[in-house]
Order: C-alpha cells, then structure tokens, then sequence
C-alpha cells in the first residue's frame, strides 16, 4: 500500500502496517514519541492496521489530537482506579477536554472526598508503571448488550441504543474494558504525571431531571515537569482572574438588580473604555473609516430581510410588542449599516465605503454560559462593515489583518493564530446560506489573502458564519491563555437581501461584498483579557490613575497639589494620597492598586520642585526634575509604550 506524509512524500509498505510500524521503520526515537495517528484525516489508535492507500500524520504530543488521545486515555486509566477502589461503580463518558479530562461516573451510595482523590492518584501511578496496552476490539451490538446486561450498567446500554452493528467497539487495558470508540495511546506507560484536579456533579445527560452523577477531572503529562509548570501556570491564572481584578481594582461590578450578564462599569473601568475608544477612532480615521450611531432596536422585518432571524434567533432577547409591531433589541450592527448603505445612492467612486461604529448589542446568552466579561448579555462592539468590489476585496481585507497585527503590537501579544471558519456543504439552506458557489469563491479569497501575506492560520469546519466565511482571531496572554478576541467575516449574502447597490464603471447596478470586522472585539472581552494579560498592572496609557503623589506629611499635601494642577494640564491622570497615614503604607496600598508610578514628596523634593520616583513593579527610580518626569510620562502616554 502507499502510505503519503504530510510533506507530500510517499513511501510503500506492506498492507497491514500499522501507524506505529510505519513510525519504527523511520526511526525507534519517533516511535517512542507516537501517540496516535491521523489516517484520511481520522484520528486511529497508532497499533490499528492499515489496509490500503492513506494519508498518514504520526501524531506526538506536540499535536492537538495527540494530547486529546493521551487525555483520553488517562479518563480510561482514572476509571481503572476508580473501579478497583469503589467495585460496582458504574461510568457514563469520559472525554478529553480541553485541559485533561472527565469521567461521569454512579458510585451508588458513597462519595468522593478530597482524600479519596489522593488514593485514586496513588492507584492510576501504579496502574500506569505496569505500561498495560489499550487493546481495542469490535463486538457485535447484541454481544455488548449482553455484556453490560450482566453487568446491570444502564448507562452504557443507553449509550448503544444510537449505536449499529458494525460501529461498536471496547477497550482493554489491564483488568478495565470499556464501551468506547477510541482512539487510545499504545500503552498506559506513557503516563508519567498525574494530577486529578476536582469533583463536580453532573446530571446524567446535562438533564436536571436525571440523576446526579459524580464528575471527576484530572490532567495528565508525559513528564512531571510539564505537570509541575501547569500547575504554577494555574495559580498564576488564579491571581490574574479577570473577576477577582475587577472589583480589586474598581472596573467593574454585577448587580442582581440590574441581571446576570449585564455588567455595571465604574469610573475606572470607564476610563479604559474611553482610552480604547480613542486609539480604535484614531487607527480608524486613519484607514479611512467613517463613524455612524445606530439606535438600540429595530423592527422584526429589518431582521427578517437580514437574515438573523431565524438564523440567530435563540440569541436574541424576545420581541417587544409597540403599536401593533415587534421590536427586537440590536443583537448586532450590520443590518443598520447596511441600511446607512442604502440612504443615498452609491458609484464604484464611493467605494471601499468604511462604516464604522462602537455599537451597543444585546444577546440572550444562556445563564450557565455567563462568565464575568468574557460572556455578556450587553456588549459594546468595536464593529465596522467595508462596501467594497470584488477587484478591492484582496487589499481591504488585508488592511483589516494588519490592523490586528498593528493591536497586537500595542498591547503585547506575540502569539496568535487566524481561525478560517468555512461552511458544512450538507448544512447549506439550514445553518449557512443555500448559495454553494458564493460559498467556495469567498472561501477561496480569504483563504488567498492568509496565504499570500503569510499570516498563520488553520482551517475549521462548520463554524462559518449563516452569510459567508469568516476569521476568528485566537491570541494568548503573556500566561499562555487562549481567548478568541475578535472576527473578520466575508458576507455575500446581505447585500442583496437589502437590495444594496453601487453603479459600477459599466453604469449598471452591482451588489458589494461585505467584510465585517470588529478587531478589539468588545469592551467587555478585550478588558476582561487585558486585565488577565497585564495582570492589572496597564501600561500608563490605559491606567486609570497613571501617578500617585504620596505626600510624605501634612506639610508638603500643598506642593502634592500644585504637582496634580501640573499633570493634569498635559492630560497626566494624578491623585494625591492625602491619608494620614506612613510613606510605607501609601507606597504599600499604592502598589496594590497597581498605580504605574507613585510620586514621594517631602521636603527636599519640595525645595527642588522635584519628585521621588516609583515605578510599578521596578521599584525606586531616584529623584528627577517634575519637568523631566512629565516629559517622561507625557512620552509614554503618547506613544503608548506597553511598559
């Protein structure tokens, strides 16, 4: 058989090989590293045999699907120890997630305490030493009822009703079998460090009105080193909680009266909101972009005719009913724009049109989805729509990635990957728009721009948007956290469903592509990362209050002053620490409030109308001239220097 590798080689190989025999005929090294292997672009178990013609990729745990099958494999091994400690426990699933894994399970009458954890670690490091191989075997559907029949398990016999003759498989490892599809790592050998994190319950199905199972989470690592530094990462993210750092540092609150998801921004938080208002108007006018305001509702038929609804609907607060007609409160921009669009006749000379907005929007995100900032029933949307030609598609939807990467500079984000989300052809005229032409021409123009520019990106199936293809930006923290910040979306279809319409150079009507982009996303999620990124320690231009002057005593509160008049003129944000209280406590609650730089003033500072520096997390930077120290803060203001 002809195996192809993904750098377009291809070698033969007797059929039969397996991913791992293939892997030991490179080399014994890469064979130790193997953990599962993606045959035609489905992930199998690297001992499975292959039988014919294939595209193969040996899959370590340097790749996603890699780390899924090892986690996977832990779920299995953790269900092993489970079994041999608690007999007669039943499991429901088991998956990798996205960090490790779960295992749903029915331990009767007994529950799990913090120490039984500690027991379980015990157990599935013993188990994982004895290196037992996850053997997979298929069973026809009868005989795997009758298994679980003996064995009283209700759980897995649910599980098989969806299941057919022919699609049903079990794995061994050790003295543990298990209904499972797979795919699994070779051996449990592999495991070398394990950490099982929590307990949770779990209804059966994710329905209340089903029993409540027992949920146990672990993670595991091929060495104890990547445990050890997941573990500090952890602690780490636990001091840099967006929720915890927002009320510390006065950003923002919820309030039960006002309702979940609909945050509260207080003065501070204001302030960062405004700074990035101003650098987005600033880049936008900039690229040439034009400002519009929107209201916050709209009748049922605008909607309609774009499309949200019913696409969107189950997103969307419920209608209000005024003077015989429904109103839907905005759950995004774009149809507005569409309708500043169509205001005033276009020509191919007032194209590429830029519309740009911080728009407010609403969306019913489920109460169990809500997270602080990073899931919001109200947002303010960096959003913007481009009206462009097909022949200026190419360099308006570059211009849009270099924006990112201009962002992405400012705020200090080095890692970041562009998601091209496409359509599922067999979802067209349910989920996406039944136009399947539209669909593989403006997939292949995103794709052509990603290419062309070199800008790292990878390829997902069914998450496109109803109208077109679209980007969605994944970056991570200086922590190594993932956030999804924003989206560039291709759209086909709403230009014609508005009848929106240029004269071309031909003097005939012709409908424009729309690119909708929002490249700081919301207020809501890109301050809820950047308080996660900085650690709530903002570069200067975006603190709420850039200098505190700590006045050493009473005596010097008027020099403090004067310094605050001073700042304030340039723009500088100052307070003056006027408690009665030590230098040491001010510098100390100072610090804790994350102030960039914190101004001592005493008598000799006061001669010399000077001032004594302290910088965040740098610590004492001597005496300077308060000229020279406002040229210095007003510089980095300015320019927006990240420290």
């Amino acid at each position: 058989m002809n195996i192809q590798f993904p750098d377009g080689a291809v070698r033969s190989y007797e059929a039969g090989f397996s991913a791992m025999d293939i892997a030991k005929s490179i080399s014994e090294g890469l064979a130790r590293k193997v953990l599962a292997a993606s045959v035609n672009g489905q992930v199998w178990d690297a001992n499975r045999p292959i039988y014919e013609d294939s595209t193969l990729k040996l899959l370590t745990w340097d790749d996603q699907d890699g780390k899924s099958t090892f986690w996977h494999s832990s779920a299995h091994l953790m269900a092993e120890a489970v079994e041999s400690l608690f007999p007669g426990v039943k499991f429901w699933v088991g998956p990798a997630i996205e960090k490790g894994f779960y295992y749903d399970m029915d331990l009767g009458d007994k529950k799990l305490s913090e120490e039984d954890l500690a027991a379980l670690e015990k157990k599935m490091n013993e188990l994982a030493k004895q290196n037992n191989a996850y053997v997979r075997k298929a069973m026809p559907k009868a005989e795997a009822i009758q298994f679980f029949t003996e064995k009283g398990d209700e759980y897995k016999l649910d599980l098989l009703q969806n299941l057919n003759d022919g699609e049903i498989t079990f794995y061994t490892q050790g003295a543990f079998t298990d209904l499972c599809r797979g795919p699994h790592i070779p051996a449990t050998g592999a495991i070398k460090a394990i950490k099982l994190m929590s307990i949770a319950g779990a209804y059966w199905k994710g329905d209340e009105k089903n029993k409540m199972l027992t949920r146990v989470y672990g993670v595991t690592f091929p060495n104890q080193k990547e445990l050890d530094e997941y573990l500090q990462l952890l602690e780490e993210a636990k001091k840099r909680d967006h929720r915890k750092l927002g009320k510390e540092l006065s950003i923002f609150t919820m309030d039960d009266d006002v309702g979940p998801g609909l945050p509260l921004w207080l003065p501070n938080g204001t302030i960062i909101i405004e700074e990035l208002e101003r650098l987005a108007k600033e880049t936008e006018e900039d690229a040439g972009y034009k400002r519009v305001v929107t209201p916050h509702i709209a009748k049922e038929s605008m909607y309609l005719t774009s499309g949200h609804l019913p696409y969107y609907q189950d997103s969307m607060y419920p209608p209000m009913e005024l003077e015989g007609q429904k109103y839907y409160l905005k759950a995004m921009n774009c149809p507005h724009h569409h309708k500043i669009f169509a205001a005033e006749p276009k020509s191919y000379k007032d194209l590429p049109l830029r519309l740009a907005e911080y728009g407010t929007c609403y969306r019913y995100e489920q109460s169990g989805e809500l997270f602080g900032l990073m899931r919001v029933r109200c947002l303010h949307m960096n959003d913007a729509h481009i009206y462009c030609t097909k022949e200026q598609f190419y360099e308006e939807f570059k211009a849009v990635n270099d924006m990112y990467l201009k962002y992405f500079k400012i705020f200090g984000v080095d890692k970041y990957v562009m998601r091209l989300s496409l359509h599922e052809p067999s979802k067209l005229g349910k989920k996406y728009v039944d136009e399947p032409e539209l669909w593989k021409e403006t997939e292949a123009m995103v794709r052509d721009v990603l290419i062309k520019t070199g800008t790292p990106f990878v390829e997902v199936q069914d998450e496109a948007a109803f109208y077109g293809p679209k980007i969605d930006v994944q970056i991570w923290s200086t922590i190594g956290r993932e956030f999804t910040l924003a989206t560039n979306q291709v759209d086909f279809a709403q230009g014609r469903r508005f009848k929106l319409e240029f004269t071309n150079q031909e003097n005939k009507p012709e409908t424009p592509l729309i690119i909708h982009r929002a490249p700081l996303g919301t207020h809501e999620r890109f301050i809820g990362f950047l308080l996660e990124h900085y650690a709530g320690k903002f570069p200067v231009w975006l603190a709420p209050v850039q200098a505190k002057i700590l006045p050493i005593s009473d005596k010097f509160l008027p020099y403090a002053k004067e310094i605050v008049k001073e700042l304030k003129k340039v723009g500088v944000r100052a307070e003056v620490d006027d408690r009665n209280e030590k230098i040491g406590k001010k510098i100390r609650d100072t610090e804790l409030l994350k102030v960039p730089y914190m101004l001592v003033v005493g008598e000799k500072e006061m001669n010399e109308q000077a001032v004594s520096v302290r910088r965040q997390g740098k610590g004492d930077l001597g005496i300077k001239s308060l000229r020279t120290f406002i040229e210095e803060i007003v510089d980095e203001k300015f320019h927006r220097k990240s420290d």
